[in-house]
């Protein structure tokens, strides 16, 4: 049998692990050959591949990013791309692909299955975004990189009295910022689910420099004030139409200098959260889903995603996994909102 895997979307820590894992179980169990598609979906729309053997993924273990390269290359908004990546697969003598993404990249997979293609999925998004499974790797080194860095600057803002705005990723979804805001002891967290109150910010920012301490404020980069729209770091639209978030963070400090008097900064984390060597839980995760993953193509299990739930790794069809977004329900907020101000 011959598998081809790829990643696809953003870079993201564990990345690595999962090809680690398939190259070593399906060689070693199934006496498979394998073969990496490079660039997300422009891999196997153009045939670049290159064989990967278990000397290929020996050291990649600790590694982040992606050995394969990324796109957000969307095969069904190019003309003819899934016929092309149909023949690509048949001349190449591939009899099953593993697709590892998010919601874009297993959409793709989704729609491919139906098209009578054999895809498995392995769900990644350092969001913690997709719906259908507990968490995702790559979501964890994410949190502990953004926790990292309010620490570090919770002690140049109280140094020198200001303010210090910490805007994390976060498109839908304010996993990152609530998890980090409050492993961090941020005083605000502001997150894409719930818009915010401008006036209640500035009461929560003034309150703390009463008590003569620096506040610290998480904001994710989808979150929006009460009546008021995404920040747009650019206007064009990547293959999947979405727009680049980003600006929300330096918006809000320069509100709060201005409404409070005080020196106000923004610190915007971007690609740090998801780039550099991946957390041991990540890597774990990682590790199993892409052992999973094998185990679903060796059964025929087309069609479906590897996911966690509990501690337990299970199958669920991909038209499940990107039926919709995990975004942060009420309580879990209402449980951060005990520490604001």
């Amino acid at each position: 049998m011959r598998v081809g895997v790829l990643t696809g979307g953003g870079d993201c820590p564990g990345l690595n692990a999962v090809i680690r894992a398939v190259v070593r179980k399906g060689v070693e169990t199934h006496g498979w050959e394998v073969l990496g598609y490079r660039n997300g979906w422009q891999g196997p729309m153009s045939g670049e591949s290159r064989p990967l053997g278990l000397n290929d993924v020996e050291d990649i273990l600790p590694r982040g990013g992606t050995i394969l390269g990324s796109s957000r290359t969307n095969p069904y908004s190019t003309d003819g791309g899934a016929e092309r990546i149909r023949q690509v697969l048949t001349d190449q003598g591939i009899d099953a692909l593993i697709a590892i993404g998010g919601e874009d990249t297993l959409g793709v997979a989704k729609r491919l299955t139906d098209d009578g293609i054999g895809v498995v999925g392995v769900p990644k998004t350092i969001d913690n975004d997709l719906d259908a499974t507990d968490y995702t790797f790559g979501f964890d080194t994410a949190v502990h990189i953004a926790t990292e860095a309010i620490d570090r600057l919770r002690t140049t803002a109280e140094s020198h009295h200001r303010a210090l705005v910490v805007e994390v990723m976060g498109r839908h979804a304010g996993w990152i910022a609530l998890h980090s805001g409050l492993a961090g002891g941020a005083n605000v967290i502001l997150v894409p689910e719930r818009p915010f109150s401008l006036d209640k910010v500035v009461e929560w920012t003034q309150r703390r420099f009463e008590r003569q301490f620096a506040p610290i404020l998480v904001v994710a980069e989808g979150a929006l004030p009460e009546g008021g729209a995404e920040v747009l770091q650019a206007g064009e639209k990547d293959a999947f139409g979405h727009v680049r978030l980003g600006g929300i963070g330096t918006w809000l400090a320069e509100e709060l200098a201005e409404r409070t008097g005080k020196e106000s900064r923004a610190v915007v984390l971007g690609h740090t959260q998801r780039g550099g060597t991946p957390t041991a839980y990540d890597r774990v995760l990682a590790t199993r889903f892409g052992l999973h993953a094998v185990d679903a193509v060796a059964a025929g299990e087309f069609g479906s995603m590897v996911a966690l739930r509990g501690t337990d790794i299970v199958r669920v069809p991909l038209a499940t996994a990107t039926a919709r977004l995990k975004t942060v329900p009420a309580e879990r907020y209402a449980e951060a909102e005990v520490f604001f101000g």
